[in-house]
């Protein structure tokens, strides 16, 4: 796999004076555009208490999309058959690192109307709120060209609008009962064909376990529990106590973590039975590396570890669960990175925390 590293998004170099004055080249453009992002980025992990969509995620979706690009890019490259081809898989690359770096710039949750009860999105609507948001400072990129540069390559145009917007609605999860898992509806609408690059951030966004293995997919499934059920973070700091002082409220975290721990199974199996039909439009030559190096962990082996270990039982234990999850680990280290202090009521008492603010 260290061949697919060797152009990693994050060892681009765009210097400072890509991000003052109007951009020249395209390159400088999305410079310019991902600086704004990831300070409204930024803005929204602070203000929202946002544990899992970070910067981290956002660093780890750009490593894992570039990793499937670089995977078909010679066999994508072939199949465009003309002189041009350079230039457009240049361009396609820079569109990639800013659909992966914005697709989850804001996050927008239903308003909370019951204490002690997991926060939600509804499906599309953040990504269309992103989608907005983005074209907004694209707008404001392009008006900066002039009417004197309608032909400037750092313009973006209306089949670059088209690619981004394709590319974060195709990371747009829905529910399947069925499954008890989640998946992505747009990589199976045959009446909207999706580019390659659509498919990549779809695929990258919700990778870990195929593209990392069981430990970055269960880090992932414990800091989004506490991304969507904030409350509990003060509770746990002092939770020995609570099933004798508040029985309640025990049960009720206990059945949120049971739901969570149920979910990371069906998940982990849902990605292993879809994940075949979801690459089968990408490149067909480069089928064989993304199955057997890309996604090297997506089999039967890796679904039943996570099955075996997972604590899933009616009566397992609160604590069982919150060391499962590695929760005290998580929530101290959300303690401890610098932040913004944000105030818990929990009981007629207010407990503070440091919430975690990543700046780079």
């Amino acid at each position: 796999m260290s061949t697919l590293n060797s152009q990693d998004f994050q060892s681009q170099d765009h210097s400072e004076e890509n991000l003052e004055g109007v951009p020249i080249t395209f390159a400088s453009a999305i410079a310019r555009l991902k600086n704004l992002a990831l300070e409204e980025f930024d803005r929204e992990i602070a203000q929202k208490q946002l544990y899992y969509h970070t910067r981290e995620h956002i660093n780890n979706v750009q490593h894992r999309a570039n990793i499937i690009f670089q995977a078909i890019r010679p066999y994508w490259e072939t199949s465009l058959k003309d002189n041009a081809a350079p230039e457009y898989m240049a361009r396609m690359q820079l569109l990639l690192d800013i659909c992966a770096t914005a697709h989850d710039m804001l996050q927008l949750f239903v308003p909370e109307t019951q204490p002690h009860k997991s926060r939600r999105r509804e499906m599309g609507v953040s990504e269309t709120a992103t989608i907005e948001k983005l074209f907004e400072y694209i707008d404001i990129l392009n008006q900066e060209q002039g009417d004197e540069n309608l032909n400037s390559l750092a313009r973006f145009s209306d089949a670059d609008l088209v690619i981004i917007r394709d590319a974060i609605e195709a990371t747009i999860c829905i529910y399947e009962p069925s499954e008890q898992a989640i998946y992505q509806p747009a990589l199976y609408d045959s009446s909207k064909p999706l580019s390659a690059l659509a498919i990549i951030i779809a695929l990258a966004d919700i990778g870990a376990l195929g593209m990392e293995g069981v430990a970055a997919y269960e880090r992932e499934g414990s800091l989004l529990f506490l991304e969507e059920n904030p409350d509990v973070i003060p509770i746990l700091l002092n939770h020995k106590t609570l099933a004798s002082e508040n029985p309640e409220l025990y049960e009720n975290i206990r059945q949120r973590l049971l739901r969570r721990a149920r979910f990371q199974i069906s998940f982990a199996k849902s990605r292993l039975t879809r994940y075949a039909s979801e690459i089968e439009h990408l490149p067909a030559d480069a089928i064989q590396i993304l199955t057997y190096e890309v996604f090297q962990y997506l089999n039967p082996k890796t679904i039943q570890e996570i099955d075996s270990k997972t604590p899933t039982a009616e009566d397992t234990p609160l604590e069982v669960l919150i060391t499962f999850f590695k929760l005290e680990h998580y929530i101290n280290s959300i303690i401890e990175k610098t932040g913004v202090e944000n105030e818990f009521t929990i009981s007629g008492h207010n407990v503070q925390i440091i919430l975690d603010t990543p700046r780079e």
